[in-house]
Formats: structure tokens, sequence, C-alpha cells
């Protein structure tokens, strides 16, 4: 990876849904994989089993035209794995845990990463101090940008710790439950938006609000808001959040009007909710999007 450029750590996996079906995933990857579509060649950090999912999963990142020097491989524990089941259309997950992805290690991450201008990266991989080294390695390389995408899944977070891990944040995305639920005082009185804000002294604050749309906070401005636009033709929702992430991203390295990326990144998550899973491994899915942006050189 040059220096200066666009790296994403964290963890990968094999979400199983309830027909059979297995679709490559974890929040991070989904992430990468988007911004590979849109021409961002992300460095991407994870671990996989010497398995055969662990097999495919390295041959889908090289098939999509993924830098695949980060992806390490594990000789003990098995490639990551979720169980998919859906409640009132709302998907849960059962994560299995001991999984690759929680054993990065920092010295095969020195070796393959130079100094990240960006860094993203979720909190599901940091349940493990193994992999908690291998981010602080990343975080004490200075990056300019620092993206941390929350996802809190019980029993796998623990407050304190998520809380520390926003330390290093420039810009934070979370859902309505989870600023519940990371959002309080010192006397426990929820705090709002603006003062999560202020708070943890972020550049800025995307708080995703699924049908309702989204906002966005920042210190210089007022909120902005954005709804979906017309009928959603609504499959599953699992990776519409990583979906919106990826162009939240995108719009901050290309610099484009605040309003203008949240529109988008809520434009193209709510367009991932019409296919099974959280990635797409059709490019002709994407041309849209590439087109309309000016993404192609």
């Amino acid at each position: 990876m040059n220096k200066g450029g666009l790296c994403i750590f964290g963890e990968v996996l094999f979400d199983h849904f309830p027909d059979g079906k297995r679709v490559l995933g974890g929040a991070p990857l989904n992430v990468a994989w988007h911004l590979q579509a849109f021409g961002q060649a992300p460095h991407f950090i994870s671990r996989v089993g010497n398995d055969a999912e662990g097999e495919v999963i390295r041959e889908a990142i090289q098939d999509w035209g993924m830098d695949s020097t980060g992806l390490q491989a594990d000789p003990e524990r098995p490639t990551g794995k979720v169980m998919v089941s859906f409640e009132n259309g709302e998907p849960t997950y059962d994560i299995v845990e001991n999984c690759a992805y929680d054993a990065v290690d920092e010295a095969a991450v020195a070796a393959s990463t130079a100094h990240p201008g960006f860094l993203y990266h979720g909190s599901l991989a940091l349940r493990s101090e193994t992999s908690r080294r291998a981010l602080r390695y990343l975080e004490t390389s200075t990056p300019h940008t620092v993206f941390v995408d929350v996802n809190l899944r019980p029993p796998w977070w623990q407050r304190d710790r998520v809380l520390e891990m926003l330390r290093h944040a420039n810009w934070v995305k979370l859902n309505r439950d989870e600023l519940d639920l990371l959002g309080r005082d010192a006397g426990n009185a929820l705090l709002d938006p603006a003062a999560f804000l202020r708070e943890h002294d972020l550049r800025g604050l995307v708080l995703t609000l699924g049908a309702s749309g989204a906002e966005l906070h920042t210190q210089e401005s007022d909120p902005i808001r954005v709804k979906p636009r017309g009928n959603i033709d609504k499959v599953d929702t699992v990776g519409a959040g990583d979906a919106f992430a990826s162009v939240m991203i995108l719009g901050l390295l290309k610099q484009w009007p605040l309003e203008l990326t949240l529109q988008r990144a809520q434009d193209f998550g709510s367009e991932i909710v019409g296919h099974r899973g959280a990635t797409v491994s059709d490019r002709a899915f994407y041309r849209p999007f590439v087109e309309e942006w000016k993404l192609e050189h």
C-alpha cells in the first residue's frame, strides 16, 4: 500500500442465511468491496483461516481486483462465520467467536502496511486484544482521518472499550439505538447528537435512522438531513449501513459537499437493500453510480 492511502481494517466472514445461501460479508470487507468498485483501491487488513472458506474469500478479493497483501492466514482459527436470521423483517446475528479475524497480527500488519492517510474500522473485530493491538499500530501511524463505524453486536462489545475507541476518531457513524447506548453523560443522561459530537471532539457524526433516512452533524454547521427517495424494493437490510458508510468515505475522499455526500450515501444504501446480502459481484450494479458521480477517469 502506498503511503497516504486508504486502509480498511476489521472482520471478513460469511453470512449464512436461513435458505442455505452463503454470502461474503463483514462490515469492513463490505465497505472495502464497494470502495474498490468505485475505483478507490483500498488496502484491506483482516485474517482468514487455512480452510475452504478462507480460500474462497481470498479468491473473491483477488477476482474483484482488491489488494490482498493485508489478508493474513491463520493456521489454527477458522474463517469467520455469522448465522443470520430475521425477526419482523430485521436481521439478527449469531456471530461465531474465536475466528481468524480475532487474531489479526500486528507484525504482519506492520510488514504489509505503510502509513494510511485514511483509516476505517468498525468495532466487532476489536473484541479481541490481539486485533486491538494491530489496530493500535495503525492508529500510531498517525492517519490524517479516522472513520469509525460502530456496530454493537451483543455480547461482543463493552461500552468503555467502544468509547475509548472513539478517542482516535474524526468521523463516527452509528444508528439511533447505538447513540442511546453510548451517548450518556456522567449522570447517565442521554446526550443529543450535538453534545455527543462535542464530547468526543469529532469532525462529524453520521446518524442513520433506517427508513427515516440519516443525519450528519458537524461542529461547523447545522445538521444535514436526508430521506430515502421513492419506494424501496426491500429484500433484506444486511449490509445497508456498510454501503452507506462506503459512500460517506468516498465523498470525504473526493471532497464532495457534505449534503451531496449524505444524499448519495443514502441512495446507495437504499439500493443495496434490494439485494440479498451485503455485497454485489456484478459490476453492472455499480455502473449507474460510477457514471452519475463521474468516477471514471
